[in-house]
């Protein structure tokens, strides 16, 4: 799943992929993945990418689960 809360986040201190990278010490390509949902990174760099941003784990990596979608 897209981890759009990440990018908006990003977008809204004007911060490129290579930008928050670098402040977290992974490559660029680690930041669009996790944005494409194509990578779930370790808690050691959520929390790396949630304090450069600002934000808490919840906003940026809870997902919200669907009321009609059944487990």
């Amino acid at each position: 799943m897209k981890n759009l809360k990440l990018k908006a986040a990003r977008a809204l201190l004007d911060m490129s992929q290579k930008e928050l990278a670098d402040a977290v010490h992974v490559s660029r390509q680690t930041i669009n993945a996790i944005e494409k949902g194509d990578y779930n990174p370790t808690i050691k760099l959520c929390l790396a990418i949630c304090h450069v941003l600002g934000k808490t784990l919840d906003e940026l990596f809870w997902e919200e689960e669907d009321e009609n979608e059944t487990v």
